[in-house]
């Protein structure tokens, strides 16, 4: 998926947001009647990726939107977001819990990444992580193709990380939406299918 290609031992598959309370029929957005088809295909998509990622020698990471618990132990949710998802309460996405766990399908993750916005490189260790790895090149693919993923992506970009999005390795809430932010990565990642991932790797 390179011009130059980079060996897998260079490489990490970055889940993004694959998480129990996103996904998972009893996790948070489940009970808040906040699902989407494509979402729920993504982990039995990408699990024979993420084992042949292992299997080449690969690094699997992954990102987990995490509610850090302020006074009193209620999350600290951003006003957009408490407008948007009401129904997120104390417990969701809590640190080391279960909703804030990528789902078992896809486990485990070598380098696991909390975060608190949108982009995986805002205020968290991920960056350090992948240079000490020798990481070069991310294969993304999780949720949302409009909101984390395309920030993560670009944020990479301009780190000069090499990255690949997986068009079908990614959704979000409807498909007109997803197909217009993988249009709109083009310019800053290689797109590929979970396919061509695939094909890389065991070739």
């Amino acid at each position: 998926m390179s011009q130059d290609p980079i060996p897998a031992a260079n490489t990490a598959l970055l889940l993004f947001d694959l998480q129990n309370d996103f996904i998972h029929p009893d996790g948070a957005y489940a009970r808040g009647g906040q699902g989407d088809p494509d979402i729920a295909a993504l982990p039995a998509r990408l699990a024979p990726l993420a084992e042949a990622m292992r299997k080449a020698g690969g690094w699997i990471a992954s990102t987990h939107f995490t509610l850090w618990p302020g006074r009193g132990g209620e999350p600290i949710i951003a006003p957009h977001l408490k407008q948007l998802r009401p129904f997120l309460r104390r417990g969701d996405f809590a640190p080391g819990s279960w909703g804030q766990r990528l789902v078992d399908e896809l486990g485990p993750s070598d380098i696991p990444i909390e975060k608190v916005a949108y982009s995986a490189f805002y205020m968290t260790r991920l960056e350090w992580m992948l240079r000490k790895c020798g990481i070069e090149r991310l294969i993304v693919a999780g949720i949302t193709t409009n909101g984390g993923v395309a920030t993560t992506v670009r944020d990479a970009h301009v780190r000069d990380i090499e990255v690949t999005v997986l068009a079908d390795g990614c959704a979000t809430f409807g498909r007109a939406a997803h197909e217009m932010a993988i249009a709109a990565l083009r310019p800053v990642a290689r797109v590929a299918t979970v396919a061509e991932a695939m094909a890389e790797l065991q070739g």
